[in-house]
């Protein structure tokens, strides 16, 4: 199975992406699953995770919407995981086609607060409880509070996004210091996404990002890597295609069977797409 494990859409309105800011121009338009599928088959890729880039319910019930329409979307949304009432408020969202949540924890005001409240600690066990992935979008400032917050959770699949957002200019060895003990923790997985929008002033070369990825190899090994485009986010930076044969350049010395784990069986297995008879989720 291969899977691009990270992606977005959004019909976009300026209010509810506030993030987008007046320098990311090409970010400003609708981006939804008709504009991905061509890319996707390019790259021979059978689906993917469209992951939430709104904090509200309501857009998790749209993604939700579309993969119902579209066979080869599965979604990972957004729940207040705080709430008094996510019990409930799990119950009300119940989907087949939801593998797990994220909420922006890089950008709340105290990262490190946050990932420490009691209250987000009981939502994340009720989450591993009913089997759901909980992705950690964090920067590198914040590792060590992450891994202090994911060797509490180990009920389930936690996922690293985008590498903990490295500081590119520091170089990959520096990372590799700092991601080790999350790393070192077998129920964490990265996705090997969102570096060359990391790097400095959006202008990247293999060169510069190939040690990263080498470097998570080391750290994570490819069990424990995924793919992922972070389209259309992107595209402030590469199109589809050159992030993907960044990451095609730099795990090629890999065995066909890691190659393969890399591009879509560890996504298969973290976010449960098989059935019962080892059937592809994506094949209706």
């Amino acid at each position: 199975m291969r899977i691009d494990a990270h992606q977005h859409f959004w019909r976009y309105e300026a209010a509810h992406y506030p993030w987008i800011n007046a320098a990311m121009t090409r970010l400003q338009q609708d981006y939804l699953p008709d504009d991905l599928a061509p890319l996707l088959a390019q790259r021979q890729l059978q689906g993917s995770i469209a992951v939430q880039a709104r904090q509200c319910v309501a857009e998790t019930r749209q993604l939700l919407q579309w993969a119902e329409q579209h066979a080869d979307t599965q979604v990972v949304g957004w729940i207040d995981v705080t709430a008094a009432d996510l019990g409930d408020q799990l119950s009300a969202l119940r989907h087949p086609r939801l593998r797990g949540f994220r909420h922006l924890v890089q950008d709340e005001a105290d990262p490190a607060a946050w990932l420490q409240q009691a209250r987000v600690a009981c939502g994340i066990g009720q989450l591993q409880k009913h089997r759901y992935v909980w992705e950690m979008l964090v920067t590198w400032r914040h590792l060590a509070e992450t891994t202090q917050f994911a060797a509490q959770h180990d009920r389930h699949w936690l996922v690293l996004d985008h590498l903990g957002k490295p500081d590119i200019a520091r170089g990959a060895r520096v990372w590799g210091e700092q991601v080790a003990a999350l790393a070192a923790l077998p129920h964490v997985v990265c996705k090997l996404s969102g570096l060359v929008t990391e790097a400095p002033h959006g202008s990247w070369h293999s060169a510069q990002l190939r040690p990263f990825i080498e470097e998570a190899l080391a750290r994570f090994g490819p069990q424990r890597l995924m793919f992922g485009s972070d389209w259309p986010v992107c595209l402030l930076a590469a199109e589809y295609h050159a992030v993907a044969q960044l990451i095609d350049d730099a795990v090629s010395a890999l065995s066909a069977d890691e190659q393969a784990a890399i591009w879509g069986n560890t996504a298969a297995q973290v976010y449960g797409l098989t059935g019962e008879n080892n059937e592809s989720v994506f094949a209706g």
